[in-house]
């Protein structure tokens, strides 16, 4: 499966991923503070082990960072 994330174009080895999947895959440690966002849609983290990503989704994983 070929997928788009934040711009850039990554293979993995799946027919089929959720985006808690594609989470645990692509960052294990940093899941606090983050959003995620298919097609321009945020989506709410309680769906995230049920949202089937497909190889067309745009998807962006925005962190959330401290400063002042």
């Amino acid at each position: 499966m070929e997928l788009k994330i934040n711009q850039q174009t990554k293979q993995f080895n799946a027919e089929s991923l959720s985006i808690q999947a594609l989470l645990d895959l692509e960052i294990p440690n940093k899941q606090n503070g983050i959003a995620v966002a298919i097609n321009n849609t945020v989506i709410p983290k309680p769906i995230w082990n049920t949202h089937i990503l497909n190889e067309t989704d745009e998807i962006l994983i925005i962190s959330a960072t401290q400063g002042g």
